[in-house]
């Protein structure tokens, strides 16, 4: 009996070419896939940041970028952008004038007088940098050093010298706190005063002191004026000395003009009547009287 012999069933190539490709297709659609899935990923975390990316400063503001801890410089105004994670915006300077108000309460004087003072200070930001990387709260800074020199200034000057040169004193305090200020990037421009409050029983004092300086000066004036004219009355009698006809004819002038005035009466010695003659001047005025209401009875 012969035993049959087994035979080999070879592949054929075309099959094997058609499962090669559909093995390459199945792992190249998987890995699209997945790379899309990753491309996607990326997207999203992009579009995540971008909105952190964008910032803006208005007109009169000036942005601080900080990259990793260091100053890196400044942005705006408008729109500008960063890096996230990497920047950091430490805030926003507004370079504006601004106005601050402040008050020295009970601050003795050089005189020691305690007073109570009101002022008010126009400052702004001219250098961003300093003022972000020299102090820490500028505003506050500003509200402190203003008061600090206010009393300073206050104790150096006595009362009278603040009530009657008060714009000189603040001229004096601009100046002085804009040394303190432009280390930090800031400028004084104006230092206002507004008020000294003094104590009520001092302010009751001067007042006192006022009225009667004042009534010291009209009585000084009075006095003068009345020395003026016995100085004119003394000049005029001169005139009269040596003449009793003039005397005569002036005491009868003003004899005459208060007579003309209605309803005056005049009073005078009898040793006067003789020596004016006041019979004719009385005829002269009954005359004149006379006249004047004829001339209104008269159409």
């Amino acid at each position: 009996m012969r035993m049959g012999t087994s035979q080999d069933h070879p592949i054929h190539p075309v099959a094997v070419t058609i499962f090669v490709l559909l093995i390459a297709l199945v792992v190249g659609l998987y890995t699209l896939r997945v790379l899309n899935i990753i491309v996607g990923v990326i997207g999203l975390i992009v579009a995540s940041y971008v909105p952190w990316s964008i910032r803006a400063a208005n007109q009169w503001e000036k942005a601080v970028v900080l990259r990793l801890g260091r100053f890196v410089g400044l942005k705006g105004p408008g729109w500008f952008l960063i890096i996230p994670i990497v920047d950091k915006v430490s805030g926003y300077y507004d370079q504006r004038v601004r106005v601050t108000d402040f008050r020295a309460e009970t601050t003795l004087t050089k005189d020691t007088v305690p007073v109570n003072v009101d002022a008010v200070v126009y400052w702004m930001v001219w250098d961003v940098e300093k003022a972000a990387l020299e102090v820490k709260n500028y505003e506050e800074a500003v509200l402190y050093i203003a008061l600090s020199c206010l009393r300073d200034t206050i104790g150096k000057h006595e009362l009278a010298d603040l009530l009657q040169h008060r714009e000189k004193i603040a001229k004096d305090l601009q100046e002085t706190l804009d040394e303190h200020t432009n280390p930090w990037g800031i400028t004084c421009q104006t230092v206002g005063i507004k008020d000294i409050i003094l104590p009520p029983g001092l302010t009751d004092a001067m007042s006192r002191q006022a009225q009667a300086e004042r009534e010291r000066q009209a009585r000084i004036i009075l006095g003068t004026a009345e020395t003026e004219i016995a100085e004119k009355f003394a000049k005029a009698s001169e005139q009269y000395l040596d003449n009793p006809v003039a005397l005569q004819l002036r005491g009868m002038n003003m004899l005459f003009e208060g007579l003309k005035e209605k309803g005056s009466l005049i009073i005078v010695p009898s040793s006067a009547l003789d020596s004016m003659n006041i019979g004719a001047v009385g005829g002269l005025a009954a005359l004149a009287k006379a006249r004047d209401a004829g001339a209104r009875e008269s159409p």
